[in-house]
């Protein structure tokens, strides 16, 4: 069976970088299903589908079209329950739910901050201009405000990862001896500043760069077959 994935891209249709398209293509990988990837540019994404979403991830299964990441999941769980479980149940999800709140308030804003004068190099000139204008009213400055943040919040944010820093110290994964969809919510947010940018976010030796390597390596190194930000 074929997912088709809306993903966001650059000017490089190869490199797509949203965290949360991440999530849904690691979760289609998880229930062991191909993916056809469409590369879809900020100024595309309101033709996808017939507009169905003002972002993306968006997925086309057969007759099905689901839009954003936790939905996605949710309907993979639901439409392929005989294949592996992407929550282990109602407890699970509610716990996926949180991580993503907290990968949300926690992570996003340090990696904006750390990526996004590279994001903006990534866009053609059409689109580079849309993210300008966008991002710019959204955060109420200029993009090179928001990246004037970056060296003075690292600490800071690799402090702010200590409670999963603790946790993968008991297990590999944030769903324990294997993954699960709360697992994908970080790494994508994580695959996004990797693919983004060349700034290093943790140390080689941190738990929670470890556990990263091993999330890359899952379903044949899918998050691999994107090479790093140089």
């Amino acid at each position: 069976m074929t997912i088709v994935l809306y993903e966001l891209v650059g000017r490089d249709a190869t490199r797509p970088f949203s965290p949360h398209c991440w999530k849904a293509a690691m979760a289609i990988a998880h229930k062991g299903l191909d993916i056809s990837s469409v590369p879809t540019r900020f100024l595309e994404v309101p033709h996808v589908e017939g507009g169905i979403s003002k972002l993306v991830p968006v997925i086309r299964d057969g007759d099905s079209v689901v839009a954003d990441s936790f939905a996605i999941a949710l309907y993979l769980e639901e439409a392929y329950p005989e294949r592996p479980t992407l929550f282990c149940g109602d407890g699970g999800k509610a716990a996926a739910r949180f991580i993503e709140r907290w990968s949300q308030l926690t992570i996003h804003p340090y990696v904006t901050s750390a990526a996004i004068m590279d994001l903006h190099a990534m866009q053609d000139e059409a689109n580079a201009a849309y993210f300008r204008q966008n991002r710019e009213q959204r955060f109420g400055k200029k993009l090179e405000d928001v990246f004037a943040t970056r060296d003075a919040g690292l600490a800071g944010f690799r402090a702010s990862l200590e409670p999963l820093r603790s946790m993968l110290g008991y297990q590999p994964f944030i769903g324990g001896q294997s993954p699960l969809f709360a697992d994908y919510i970080v790494f994508g947010a994580l695959q996004w500043a990797r693919i983004a940018s060349p700034y290093r976010l943790l140390d080689d030796n941190d738990t929670v760069a470890q556990w990263f390597e091993r999330c890359l390596d899952l379903y044949g190194g899918l998050g691999r077959k994107v090479a790093a930000a140089a």
